[in-house]
């Protein structure tokens, strides 16, 4: 993991942008992830861990229906936590997670390593879904940084 987190603090300060997190599932290792490579401060703006549903109400400002309707781990719920945290970050580029790390927590409809990352970058924003088939909850919150690192590569570049 650490080539691609290098790759990705160089990238981003070569080209001067700043970005942000709002986790859930991670629980704050894709921040810290990125502040374990020196030089990071010159890129990294904020990271917010918004683990339980009312922070994502209170802190993002996600509106309690779309929670309501689709549940944390949701395509709409990653899209209003990415959008907010744009907002109120004013990073050049924003990240969201949220998803089931398990081993337990999951259902037939969202199961466990089910993981929605949504990033924006100026006027575009991308929701990817991913599975991880893993159980194995530190396998799939490394998976998932991996995924997001490598997102925040291609929207960059």
């Amino acid at each position: 993991m650490n080539k691609i987190l290098l790759k990705v603090v160089k990238l981003l300060r070569r080209k001067k942008l700043k970005i942000s997190f709002a986790e859930s599932c991670t629980g704050g290792l894709l921040a810290s992830s990125i502040t374990s490579i020196s030089g990071s401060s010159k890129i990294f703006n904020i990271g917010l861990v918004t683990y339980s549903n009312q922070s994502k109400i209170d802190i993002l400002n996600v509106p309690k229906q779309i929670i309501a309707k689709h549940g944390a781990v949701s395509y709409e719920t990653c899209l209003s936590m990415v959008k907010n945290l744009s907002k109120i970050s004013k990073s050049n580029i924003s990240i969201s997670v949220t998803g089931i790390a398990g081993p337990k927590g999951g259902t037939i409809k969202k199961p466990v390593g089910l993981v929605y990352i949504g990033i924006k970058k100026a006027n575009k924003t991308l929701i990817k879904r991913y599975f991880f088939k893993s159980k194995k909850r530190n396998l799939i919150q490394k998976a998932t940084v991996i995924k997001a690192l490598n997102l925040v590569l291609n929207i960059t570049k």
